[in-house]
Parts: C-alpha cells; structure tokens; sequence
C-alpha cells in the first residue's frame, strides 16, 4: 500500500495512484507494438477511482485492441505521451501505460502476453510467466488482487 506518482515527459501531465496496481503485464502483440512504437507495452491495471490526475490535461484518442474494440487512450494534451486507458468502455479500470510512473521499476511485469507475437530478436527469460495470447486472470492473480478487479468488471 501506498501512493505512488508519475507523469508525462514534458511535464505538464502529473498524477498520483493511491494503491499498487491490481496487477502489472508486459504485452508483446503486434497492435501494442505499433501503437507504442516499440516492442512491447506495460499495463497496470488499477481502479479508476485511485488514479488522481493532479496537474495537466489529458486528451482522448482511439486505439486498438486485440479483440477488435476500440479503446481509449488518455495522452497529455502538450506531448501526447500516453498516460493511461479504458479498455472496451470499462471506465472504472484505469490500465496505466506503467512506463509513465516515476519508478517504473517498483512495478515489474508479472506477466508477459502475447508471446506469439513478441519481436524474434526479444529474449525472455526468468520466473515471469509467458502466455502466448491472454492470461486467465483467476490463475494468474494473486486472490486480492482477482478480488479487487472483480469489483470493478
């Protein structure tokens, strides 16, 4: 437990999470790879209600998805750093780009998805968990953590 703070990379954009994530992935498909530019995304989700914007503004754009539905992604208004996302119109999770926090490193996958996907040069390796598409979420999460995102689903 505890607050946790980050930003964009102007910084215009910053914002303060009130609970550690629900849980922390690291995607690998090929619309994440677009998207970011890069050669994978890191995702925690969290409730939207301990996500606290506290200075900047955030701007919607579409994005896409795995399934097909559109999300949305919140980017800061100035450089348009992605910040965070609602996925498939579920706006009580926040599924924030981890990457934007100030320690990034306090949350490190737990997870990675979408290995078939993942760049061919990439090497994986250690205790963290490969599913080569999605992870069911009631094996994978610790039971707090199913709890707390059931609440919100």
């Amino acid at each position: 437990m505890g607050e946790y703070s980050g930003g964009c990379s102007c910084g215009e954009v910053r914002y303060t999470i009130l609970e550690e994530p629900i849980f922390t992935h690291a995607c690998h498909c090929s619309l994440c790879q677009k998207f970011t530019a890069s050669a994978f995304v890191i995702h925690s989700p969290i409730e939207t209600t301990n996500f606290v914007l506290n200075s900047g503004k955030l701007t919607e754009t579409p994005g896409p998805s795995g399934s097909g539905e559109v999300h949305t992604v919140k980017r800061c208004l100035n450089c348009y750093d992605q910040i965070l996302s609602h996925i498939h119109g579920n706006d009580r999770i926040t599924v924030l780009k981890t990457s934007t926090l100030d320690d990034a490193n306090r949350f490190p996958p737990q997870a990675h998805i979408y290995t078939k996907n993942k760049l061919k040069w990439l090497k994986l390796s250690g205790p963290i968990p490969q599913f080569e598409e999605y992870y069911d979420r009631e094996k994978v999460y610790s039971p707090e953590s199913f709890e707390r995102r059931n609440k919100v689903s």
